[in-house]
């Protein structure tokens, strides 16, 4: 437990996430472990507390210092965002209503997925697109989209324009503002404010969500 625990600080500290990710972009190894972070946040339902948006921006700092090549980098990433998707999705398909009816338990909490459902309603097929850029929801669109049935092909294609548009923006801003000397010397900073950026649409959709209740309840 305490190396999952240890892990896990290593991605949420930008300098120790810079020395991991260096030691990474190696070997097959290293590129198959950051694919599995990106199909882990995007596939798996437990993969939602992933730090998805700071990887990538930091997956790209650290491919423009080292001279690694981004476009292969991309093309790997792009591929497990996209299959990572897929596979949200057939879970819904398969096991949607028995994991919906499920209790909260200390890995799994029924509000993400009703939160995420709202967010489907109320945007449709286009969630899939832009869940990618909001933590949480990302993880359980394509999943709620299997559980409504959503048609392959056309899930299909709003996978695949969403996990471009997330990887490429993502890693290119990381690569390109990497060598940016004032944001070397504030990277910490700025992976924070790329966390706080990721994680607006969900305080907004919760003081949204929280006024509508107070509103009602003054009605009341």
């Amino acid at each position: 437990m305490q190396a999952v625990l240890d892990f896990l600080k290593t991605l949420y500290n930008a300098e120790r996430l810079i020395q991991f990710l260096s030691s990474l972009m190696v070997n097959w190894l290293g590129y198959a472990f950051m694919c599995a972070v990106v199909f882990s946040e995007t596939g798996l339902l437990l993969g939602f507390f992933l730090p998805g948006d700071s990887f990538l921006f930091t997956v790209g700092v650290v491919a423009g210092a080292g001279g690694h090549n981004i476009y292969f980098i991309q093309g790997l990433l792009l591929c497990a965002a996209v299959i990572g998707n897929a596979t949200g999705y057939l879970l819904g398909r398969k096991t949607g209503p028995a994991i919906f009816d499920r209790p909260d338990s200390r890995l799994f909490k029924r509000e993400h997925l009703l939160r995420t459902h709202a967010f489907y309603e109320k945007h449709g097929g286009k969630t899939i697109i832009y869940a990618q850029f909001v933590p949480i929801i990302r993880t359980f669109a394509p999943f709620v989209a299997g559980v409504a049935n959503m048609r392959y092909t056309r899930f299909a294609a709003f996978n695949v324009i969403g996990a471009v548009l997330w990887i490429l923006s993502m890693t290119t801003l990381g690569y390109t503002l990497g060598g940016v000397e004032l944001v070397r010397h504030h990277f910490e900073k700025v992976v924070l404010l790329i966390i706080a950026a990721s994680l607006m649409p969900i305080v907004v959709q919760y003081l949204k969500a929280r006024r509508a209740k107070t509103t009602v309840a003054g009605r009341g």
